[in-house]
Parts: C-alpha cells; structure tokens; sequence
C-alpha cells in the first residue's frame, strides 16, 4: 500500500459526553464489531469478571467513571479506526480539552431521557471552535425518555448546530422496536440481548404493506408520518456539510444492547474524514507529505503497575513514523531514537515498526517529554493549541510518611507531567500547592501516589481564587510587583512566575494598580 493509501484508509476520533450517557459503553461495542473484543464488559457475571476495556486504570473500575483518555486502535472493513474515550467528569475536561486537538473527528452521546447536559454543551464549543466535524448518538432508546423530534431541535437549540436524523426510531422504552436506518434505507429489528446483533431488512419502499408485519400497524403509521416529517422539515443529508462541521447527522439506538451501533460504525467510515491538515505555528502542515511529524497531546504514568515508566501519546500529523529511525524534538533541540513505540488497545500496548499520519503511538517516556512537544523528521516546527488552564481549587500538599520522600517525590512529578493537576512552589514559605480544575482530582491524585508510587501524602486547606501567569517588558516593574505581591507569589515547574491571587476584588486590585503587567489565564502564551 502506498502511503497515501495508508493515511486515507485512517480515521481517528473521539467519544465525548456528559458523564453517564453511556460513552465507555459504546466505545466498547464498537470494538466488539471490530474484533478488538470477544466479550463486551457489559457482562457481569460471576465467572467473567470483566469491566470495560477503556476504564483499565483501577480507580475508574472503583467509580465506574472513566479519568483518563484511552486510545484503541482496531480494523473494521479495511479501514484503521482510532478511538479515543475520554473522561465525561468536568474534572476531568482539561484531559478531555487536549484529546480533541488531536481527533478528525467526534462522535457525542446524548442520553435520550435527559437530552443535552452542561458537559456536552461545553465540549461542543470546542469542536465548534476546531470546526471538528460531529455525529450524534441519542442512546438509552430502550428506556423511557424525551420526544425524538423534541431531542432534534434540543439538539439543535444547545449545541448550536444543524441536525438531519439519518436513522429514527420505531416508539422507544418498552415498546421500542427498532429504528428505520434513513441512511441505508434499512429496517433494523430491535431484540434485547448485550451480545447478539439485531436483525436488519432491507427496506426500500417504506409504503410497502409488509412493513406491518414487522412493526404492527400503529408504529407502521407513525413511523411514516416521522420520516414524511423529516423529510419535509430537514434538508436533504450533503456529507460536504457535515465535513465542514456545520450538520450534525444524528443516529438513534441502545449501546447497552448492541442496538444502532452497526448502523452508526457503517456510516462513520463512509462519510467521516481521513486525517487533516494541521495548523502549526510555522505553516500548515499536511498530512500527505513525505516527512514524519506529530506533537504530544498526553502524558500517562504507570500504564503498567509492573514497569514505573511513563509512556507520552503522539498524534502523527504527517508522514510515516518507523521504529528506531532518529526523529527531532524540537523542545530540546536534540535527535532521539525510539526502539518500542506502542500502539494501543487501552491498557494492552504492542510494539509496532511503523505508523502513519492519524495514528497515535505511545513513547516511552522518562521525563524527556512534555505535553505539547513536538517531533519531526528534522525540521523546526511547533504545533500550537495544547494550553493549560489556569486552575480553581488549590490544597498545600504534605508528605504522610517521611520514609517514603523519595517516591512521593517521583510521583508527583509523573502525575503533573500527565497534566492531571499543576503543581506551584509559593515563594514566601515554600510550601507546595497543587492546583486543579475539579475536587475529584485531588482523590485521584491521592489515591494514584499511594496505589502506584506507595507514598501518602496529605492535602491541608488554603484560600485561594486564581493562579495567574504573570510577565511584563518592563522588567523594574516585575520586580517590584514581585516584592508587592510577595505573599501571593509562586513558581510553576517552568519557573515562571506565578500570581495566587485569593479573591477576585485582589485580582482586580493587581490588575489596575499595575498596568504593565500582563495577567495569563493559560499557561500557553
């Protein structure tokens, strides 16, 4: 295969939704008809103990949450699919944020009783921003819910963007006996069972009288009448529009029971895109050319609790990457040689020789990488839009257990490294903060330093609003808003300069009082 057969053939995508929509679910029914899986995690019996492939990492088997972003790769009908599932948790949205840099494109799940939640809201505006195309997944049709067409114009209302249904269902909760798949002119019969695959009729002609054998004659009306309305109120489905992020194709099913993710996996590889030009600082770059590059949108300690190693997640933007080949990283300046770049089934790694552009490899990692870091086959690129946000809840992090400084130590450097938290040293008594977006990331990390690293550590309360990045061209006035400030001082692991601001009405104070000084709410800049 050339390698522009290769990159085609490539689509790589996220899963987003507001927690509980059932995102992981699906994630793991996708891979089932791709082969990745023989049994879906769904299956809880006594003697499989068994729980989703993407939520590996210990606590989120405990929560039943997923917290942090896991890729899988598999093949479905000569076309390399790579899956990212990322945490639905807003404490988690930073990870989630920075995932979507590095997807062509994004499949939203919405939960069809409780429509569109905050979470989704804030996830499509990034994608709006990215103008990353979108499918959306109403799933849970199998329980009670909103009115299909009330959950289109929700749709349409809250995420700001057209809708054209390509499948509709026939009645939904108890009564739900399929949907009519407008795409494929199919008629998928719905049979309750987590393993099996419905039964699917072509079904050209929805006139046909034979539809009422299938479905009995009030939803063969009623499933008329939708489509008849569909037909006459959205516009005819352009894949053109969809591309360019401005028509969301919806589908509608159960990815508990298996029901509408065949129809949505078919659709997906026809009509979603292969990997796209990437804007660096420098040019655009595309994907097509000769010459290997691609940047670090993640950072993971601790993927094997057997091996304390760190593995960064690398999004190739162009080319063809191959296993030990010298590549540049453009942070350092220096060449380096990876001999085990990884490809991924969540927490399953192999070894792989070569790579093409929408892929992600893991590299093993042992502080050389950053998130945001960019390599490439030799020349000076730097991709852009991986920021870290400015956190808004702060603890004074302490060391449990004097006998373990050592491995506390290592373990807060790796889980920063991952961007789970930021991590400031005040400059007036010293004392390390950790800053974070969510509460629940304090737990995490808690719970991460004593399961993988065996350190404890303790957080103890502190009062603060904001932690800004602060720089000025003035350098006399920096000094002095550094000695002003003194107590409201920090550094980041950068070693720049850092202002805790704690409450708004000091923010502003410092904000007016000292005009030369820029105030940053991210650490990109």
């Amino acid at each position: 295969m050339t390698l522009e057969q290769e990159i085609q053939r490539r689509r790589t995508f996220a899963i987003i939704s507001h927690p509980d929509a059932g995102k992981t679910t699906l994630t793991e029914k996708l891979l089932l008809f791709g082969g990745a899986i023989h049994v879906a995690g769904a299956v809880k019996s006594n003697k499989i103990k068994k729980t989703a492939t993407s939520d590996w990492m210990e606590i989120e088997k405990q929560r039943g949450i997923s917290v942090a972003t896991s890729v899988m790769g598999f093949e479905y009908q000569g076309i390399k699919i790579n899956i990212l599932d990322t945490p639905g948790h807003q404490d988690f949205a930073e990870d989630t944020y920075r995932t979507l840099t590095a997807v062509d494109s994004v499949i939203i799940v919405v939960d069809s009783a409780k429509g569109v939640e905050t979470q989704t809201r804030k996830l499509m505006n990034v994608c709006r921003m990215r103008k990353t195309p979108v499918i959306v997944f109403i799933n849970k049709m199998d329980r009670e819910g909103k009115d299909p067409f009330d959950l289109l114009d929700e749709l349409e209302a809250e995420l700001q963007i057209s809708v054209r249904p390509l499948s509709f269902p026939i009645n939904q909760g108890a009564k739900f006996k399929g949907v009519y798949n407008i795409f494929e002119q199919k008629l998928d019969l719905y049979t309750p069972n987590k393993q099996t695959i419905s039964e699917s009729i072509e079904f050209t002609d929805i006139n046909n009288p034979e539809l009422e054998n299938y479905v009995g004659e009030t939803d063969a009306r009623k499933i008329r009448e939708d489509l008849e309305l569909i037909d006459g109120v959205y516009s005819e489905f352009n894949t053109n529009d969809y591309l360019s992020g401005d028509v969301a194709p919806v589908f509608f099913g159960s990815a508990l029971n298996n029901f509408g993710v065949k129809e949505l996996l078919d659709c997906f590889i026809k009509i979603a895109p292969s990997p796209q030009p990437i804007e660096a600082q420098e040019r655009k770059v595309d994907p097509y050319e000769q010459a290997f590059s691609g940047f670090v949108f993640k950072i993971h300690a601790n993927m094997d609790p057997n091996h304390r190693s760190c593995i960064a997640f690398v999004k190739i933007c162009s080319g063809r990457f191959e296993r030990n080949e010298n590549y540049k990283h453009i942070r350092h300046g220096k060449m380096f040689r990876f001999s085990s770049p990884t490809a991924f089934m969540a927490q399953k790694k192999e070894t792989v020789d070569e790579a093409f552009a929408g892929d992600i490899i893991g590299l093993p990692d042992n502080g050389t990488f950053k998130i945001g870091d960019t390599l490439t086959a030799g020349e000076q690129i730097h991709f852009k839009g991986l920021p870290s946000f400015s956190p808004e809840m702060f603890r004074y992090i302490e060391n449990a257990d004097p006998m373990k400084t050592k491995q506390l130590e290592k373990g807060i450097a790796q889980l920063m490294d991952e961007g789970v938290a930021q991590l400031f040293v005040s400059q007036y008594n010293g004392r390390k903060i950790i800053g974070t977006v969510g509460q629940l990331q304090f737990e995490v990390i808690q719970y991460r330093l004593l399961h993988e690293y065996g350190a404890q550590c303790r957080f103890e309360p502190i009062s603060l609003y904001k932690a800004c990045w602060v720089e000025s061209d003035n350098k006399e006035k920096l000094e002095l808003f550094k000695k002003r400030k003194v107590q409201y001082m920090a550094k980041d692991r950068e070693d720049r300069d850092v202002f805790m601001a704690d409450s708004a009405y000091i923010l502003q104070m410092a904000q007016q009082d000292f005009e030369d000084i820029r105030f940053h709410f991210t650490s990109e800049f």
